[in-house]
């Protein structure tokens, strides 16, 4: 069986307004994963994510890590935080320069990511010159220079439009396979859940816990054509009835 890289055990947290956000949330992802995390809107979601990447402390339960976990987990969150100010190389050299990696050691790292997600011809540009969609490219790519170990993704492509995520739901699955780095990526989408992870957690509503776990037999390889499959429909609808049960 493949190496635990992080669990939760038993995790509940609650916030000093009263509310209770997670409750006994078990949840162990394998290194070389990519686990779909999918809830209603304030299920938790989130709030698990960001104890998984240390960012938030449970108040119950507790985090087991792997030693090599120390830092090397790379956050994208829901909206890009880009630096505005500085061109898409700088901003992707961010966490090497926080490392003290220097610009000349970092710059064949940074060109290859930036190649492998299309931004290849946009090194100079700023933040406010590039679409939605490749802003949140860059901020994949500054997540992924650093070769984390575990890669986690809070809902990153949610208020992008239906191509644009098709899209780069279909470059970070290859991303995937080329890197196989550990993948958390937290959703409310079916259809992205299951198009993108090859094992699905479901969680019910606030205070979240998990009440499905659910492996994705799909190959490997995804393209847009995998949607028009009928074994892809199936198992979108055999992952919505589970939702819909843990939603009610």
């Amino acid at each position: 069986m493949a190496e635990t890289l992080v669990a939760a055990v038993a995790l509940a947290k609650s916030f000093r307004n009263g509310i209770a956000a997670l409750s006994s949330v078990d949840l162990a992802v394998s290194r070389g994963e990519f686990v779909g995390v999918l809830g209603p809107s304030g299920c938790g979601k989130s709030t698990l994510l960001r104890i998984l990447a240390g960012l938030a402390e449970p108040t119950a339960g507790r985090l087991e890590r792997t030693s090599d976990l120390v830092g090397r987990i790379g956050f994208v969150f829901q909206e890009p935080t880009l630096m505005p100010w500085a061109t898409v190389w700088d901003n992707v050299y961010l966490p090497l320069r926080l490392h003290g990696v220097a610009r000349d050691a970092a710059a064949p790292r940074i060109a290859a990511m930036l190649d492998s997600l299309g931004l290849g011809e946009f090194v100079r540009a700023y933040p406010r010159q590039l679409s939605g969609g490749m802003r949140m490219r860059v901020s994949i790519a500054r997540a992924l220079v650093t070769e984390p170990a575990l890669l986690l993704l809070d809902e990153p492509f949610a208020a992008l439009d239906e191509i644009t995520r098709f899209k780069l739901n279909e470059d970070l699955r290859a991303l995937w396979l080329k890197l196989r780095c550990t993948i958390v990526f937290v959703t409310h989408s079916v259809f992205e859940s299951v198009f993108l992870s090859n094992r699905i957690v479901v969680m019910t509503q606030r205070p979240g816990r998990i009440v499905a776990d659910l492996a994705v037999d799909l190959p490997e390889t995804r393209d847009n054509a995998l949607r028009l499959m009928e074994r892809y429909a199936e198992c979108c609808r055999t992952v919505s009835r589970r939702l819909t049960e843990a939603m009610t």
